[in-house]
């Protein structure tokens, strides 16, 4: 009996991390003009921003509970053990459609042991928690600690994010008509964390692009703890330049031992629009986990 670990496409994790690891990764649903297509699986997003900026009609929806039942039921056939980390409840009813899936499962399969933490985290949030579990796991540290570190991992994960446009959290409901308009003639531009209930918020406004990935790397200083020993995360939809350039920002300024660039999916690009930028690291270190990331 293997302990596996697993997650979601909202992930966002780089090919090269789920190539390294052999990692599975269940991808989330995006219906593009009525079609449903499946995230990096047969989307990707070096085309799905064109798709955007062309205005096709759009859509997401979380995985649910009998995608979840086909992509637990091999290891459960297989006797391995699993350990799954989820897209936020705080925007995405993903938990809720694993358990139910777990459940059923557990009727089928009653020595089948799945845990199933809800990351309350997007993108590379839970990506990086997913890739410091699977670096842990490597170095050999044991079964029990790698679940302790799982939920350690996700609740000490700060987002700081911002977005070129606001078209799309207009879109998806999560700024009024009014704010979207007035924004986009004052050129404001949102800096948006993840809350404790695992959703986006905004918690912050400033003038212009410039402005805006000033603060998230401003921010990232503010909340992180020991950057200079921490692999941080930087996202961004469709603007590999200027995430590069944020990259040797961060290096110089922190000291960080590594920051991983990757693109943002389907599952949140859909909602934020190209041009999205986010920067994640750990408010906390423990050093029961840490000595196995060395």
């Amino acid at each position: 009996m293997a302990f596996r670990i697993i997650t979601d496409s909202a992930s966002d994790l780089p090919q090269w991390i789920i190539d390294q690891y052999g990692l599975t990764v269940i991808p989330t649903p995006v219906v593009i003009d009525g079609v449903d297509h499946f995230d990096r699986k047969d989307i990707f997003p070096d085309t799905f921003y064109d798709i955007l900026r062309s205005g096709t009609d759009v859509k997401t929806y979380h995985i649910n509970a009998s995608m979840f039942y086909n992509a637990f039921e091999p290891f459960a056939q297989a006797g391995d053990e699993l350990l799954y980390i989820c897209f936020s409840t705080g925007i995405a009813g993903t938990f809720g459609a694993a358990t139910m899936a777990k459940n059923d499962l557990l009727e089928k399969y009653p020595d089948f042991k799945l845990t199933i933490v809800d990351s309350k985290c997007a993108s590379m949030g839970f990506g990086l928690a997913v890739y410091k579990l699977l670096r842990m796991q490597e170095n050999g540290a044991p079964r029990e600690l790698l679940l302790e570190a799982a939920p350690f991992f996700c609740s000490h994960m700060e987002h700081s994010v911002t977005v070129e446009t606001l078209q799309y959290l207009l879109k998806g409901g999560r700024i009024s008509r009014t704010s979207a308009t007035v924004g986009g003639l004052l050129g404001i531009k949102p800096i948006i964390a993840v809350d404790e209930r695992g959703a986006l918020v905004s918690i912050e406004k400033v003038r212009g692009r410039k402005a805006s990935i000033d603060r998230i790397i401003e921010r990232t200083g503010e909340v992180g703890q020991g950057l200079d020993r921490q692999v941080i995360a930087l996202v961004h939809g469709d603007c590999l330049a200027e995430a590069e350039a944020i990259r040797e920002t961060l290096l110089k300024k922190y000291h960080c031992r590594d920051v991983i660039i990757s693109e943002v999916g389907c599952a949140i690009g859909a909602h934020t629009g190209p041009g999205i930028l986010g920067i994640v690291c750990q408010t906390a270190l423990d050093e029961r986990f840490e000595k196995y990331l060395a």
